[in-house]
C-alpha cells in the first residue's frame, strides 16, 4: 500500500505502476510517431511502439475501471461531479491551451474563422491526444445507468462491439465501440483482478514464465500483422492488459520501479501536459540535428514529455496557476443543502 490520497482512500502501489507503465507507452507511441512523421523514416523505437499497440490503451481503460464498484451506486449528482465535471473541467482548459499553442500551425488553411470552427469541433469530436480523457466520462455515465442490467450482456454487447469493424470516422463512437468492454471489464472483474495480482505476488516464478509465453505470442501476432483482427484483437487487449497487471506487481516492490510508480500516480498530469515539452523538444532535435539517429531521438523526447510535464506540474501547485492540474472548488457541483427538522415556536 502506498500513499494516501486526499479522501483518505489507500494507494495500490502496483496499480500505479501499471497506470505508469500505460501512461509511459502511450507518451512512447506520440514521440516516436511523431518524430518518425517529421524525420521520414523509422528507429528502434517503431518495434517497442507496435509490440505495445494491442494492450496499450486496453489496459489504461481496464485498470481506469477497476475501483469503479466503490462509487458506483452514490447519488448521481456526487457522480456527475467527480466522473463526469472532473475530467469536463481538464478537457475544456487543455483543448484551450493546446489549441492557444497550436492556432499558428491551424490558422493558414482556414484562418481566424477556421480555427474557431475546429475549436468548437473539439466538443464533439475530441481533439488530438485529449480523446482519452474525453471518453472516461462517457463511460462513466454509460456504466453507471447499466448497473442494474446483466453484467454478462453488457459484456458481451460490449465484446461485440470491439470485434464488429466500426469506422464511422467519430472518434467517440468508434473508440467507444473498440474500448468499453476494457473498461466494463476491470469493473466487474475487480475482485478477480486482484485476486490474479495476490496469485502473480505468491508465485513469481510461474507468472515469469506465462510473462515470456505471452510476449511471444504478442510478438508473432504483431509481426504477422494479425494483432488487429477480430477476436484477435480483443484476446490481445485482454490477455495483454494482465501482462501489464503482472509486471506491475512484480516491479512494484523494487526501488528501482519508483519512477513508474510515481509516474502512475500522478498519470493525469502527464496525460494532459506532456504535448507540449514533447513538441518542444521533437522541433529542436529535428532542426539542429544533434541526435541524428531516429530511435534515440523518439526515446530522448519521450523522456522530455514525461519529464517536462512533471515539471510544469511541480512549478505551479503551489502557485495561483494551480489550477491547470487541479480543479477549483468554483468548478465542482455544489452540495445539496443538508435540511434539519426545527420545532415549532
Amino acid at each position: 500500500m502506498g500513499a494516501s490520497l486526499q479522501n483518505g482512500t489507500p494507494r495500490i502501489d502496483w496499480v500505479d505502476c501499471a497506470k505508469g507503465l500505460c501512461i509511459v507507452m502511450v507518451v512512447m507511441m506520440h514521440s516516436t510517431l511523431g518524430v518518425e512523421d517529421y524525420a521520414g523514416r523509422q528507429g528502434f523505437m517503431h518495434a517497442v511502439v507496435e509490440f505495445a499497440k494491442p494492450f496499450r490503451m486496453p489496459d489504461f481503460f481496464l485498470i481506469s475501471g477497476l475501483f469503479l464498484a466503490r462509487v458506483i451506486d452514490r447519488d448521481w449528482r456526487t457522480y456527475l461531479d467527480r466522473k463526469v465535471v472532473h475530467f469536463a473541467y481538464f478537457y475544456l482548459l487543455w483543448v484551450t491551451i493546446q489549441f492557444a499553442f497550436k492556432a499558428h500551425t491551424l490558422a493558414p488553411g482556414g484562418g481566424v474563422t477556421g480555427v474557431a470552427l475546429l475549436y468548437l469541433e473539439a466538443f464533439i469530436e475530441p481533439f488530438g491526444t485529449l480523446w482519452f480523457i474525453y471518453l472516461l466520462p462517457v463511460f462513466f455515465v454509460v456504466t453507471k445507468a447499466l448497473r442494474n442490467v446483466s453484467p454478462v450482456a453488457v459484456w458481451l454487447v460490449a465484446a461485440a462491439l470491439e470485434i464488429a469493424p466500426i469506422d464511422t470516422g467519430w472518434t467517440v463512437i468508434d473508440e467507444f465501440a473498440g474500448r468499453f468492454v476494457y473498461f466494463y471489464t476491470g469493473y466487474i472483474a475487480a475482485t478477480r483482478i486482484f485476486a490474479f495480482a495476490d496469485q502473480v505476488a505468491a508465485h513469481k516464478v510461474r507468472a515469469l514464465i506465462g510473462l515470456e509465453f505471452w510476449a511471444v505470442i504478442n510478438t508473432i501476432l504483431v509481426m504477422a500483422g494479425r494483432a488487429d483482427m477480430p477476436v484477435v484483437s480483443l484476446l490481445l487487449g485482454l490477455s495483454g492488459a494482465m501482462a501489464v497487471v503482472t509486471v506491475a506487481v512484480l516491479i512494484s516492490r523494487l526501488s528501482a520501479c519508483e519512477p513508474v510508480r510515481y509516474c502512475g500516480e500522478n498519470s493525469i498530469v502527464i496525460y494532459l501536459a506532456f504535448f507540449l515539452p514533447m513538441s518542444v523538444t521533437r522541433t529542436v532535435l529535428l532542426k539542429t540535428g544533434l541526435v541524428p539517429d531516429v530511435g534515440a531521438m523518439a526515446l530522448i523526447v519521450t523522456l522530455a514529455g514525461i519529464v517536462g510535464a512533471l515539471a510544469m506540474w511541480w512549478s505551479v501547485r503551489h502557485t495561483r496557476l494551480s489550477f491547470l492540474f487541479e480543479r477549483p472548488e468554483s468548478f465542482k457541483l455544489p452540495r445539496r443543502p443538508a435540511y434539519s427538522m426545527q420545532p415549532a415556536e
